[in-house]
């Protein structure tokens, strides 16, 4: 059980923030524990409810999986002096999370963020053969065999790799579906530009067993307990 420690500690040890910082958001007063506006000098203890800005503050050493809309416009990068918007502050959770597999900033969709790096591991290693699976809106009609070469696996010359065979479904004139089992850097896009087709638009919906549902663009949740326990599962961890 968690001695009885000052809010600011408290926070910081969270990953909220640095204890200053803490000291700051208290002052401005939005910082509450058990529904109490906190004052500076505030102790809590691990049965106390803490919540900064609406949110409630997590337990540091409890695993948090979220499923996150990631918008077109938003970087996934953690420090980066040129990104206008990066997903760690358009998400602003609580906890400090990293996402497990990038979007790159012109696709949108959905983006695992979690605090376990045993995960981020697992679900960044490509030999795994994770499913990802995306919509993708290309600028004219598909042709046959543009997609059969693509089913196949084709060569990416700026990485110099040729990709996996991969599942492609045609859902309209210009519209794919397609499951990845790999990640390579704009690896979709770079594939489509091999046929002579341009991205549009790139929607990732699903990873592994988690789908993104009825999110919109800047929403998140956390997985259910059947989620993550799933996840872990595929991808050889345990809670």
């Amino acid at each position: 059980m968690m001695e009885e420690i000052r809010l600011n500690r408290y926070l910081a040890v969270c990953g909220v923030c640095s204890r200053r910082d803490a000291d700051k958001l208290i002052d401005r007063g939005v910082v509450t524990v058990n529904g109490q506006t906190a004052g500076p000098g505030t102790k809590i203890t691990e049965k106390d409810l803490v919540t900064v800005g609406g949110k409630k503050v997590r337990n540091p050493h409890r695993k948090v999986v979220l499923a996150y809309y990631k918008p077109v416009g938003v970087t996934c990068t953690e420090r980066d002096v040129h990104a206008k918007k990066t997903v760690i502050q358009e998400l602003q959770y609580p906890v400090r999370l990293t996402y497990a597999g990038r979007l790159d900033k012109d696709s949108e969709g959905l983006l695992l963020m979690t605090n376990d790096g045993s995960l981020i591991d697992a679900m960044m290693r490509g030999s795994h053969g994770h499913e990802k699976e995306y919509v993708v809106k290309s600028d004219k009609e598909w042709k046959k065999e543009a997609l059969q070469n693509m089913c196949k696996g084709v060569y990416l010359e700026e990485l110099k790799v040729t990709t996996k065979p991969c599942e492609i479904e045609q859902i309209g004139p210009k519209t794919l579906r397609m499951i990845l089992t790999q990640g390579l850097n704009r690896q979709i896009r770079r594939m489509c530009k091999t046929q002579g087709y341009k991205v549009v638009s790139l929607k990732r919906t699903r990873v592994v067993n988690i789908e993104l549902g009825t999110l919109k663009p800047g929403e998140y949740r956390e997985l259910t307990d059947a989620e993550k326990t799933a996840l872990y599962k595929e991808c050889g961890l345990h809670i």
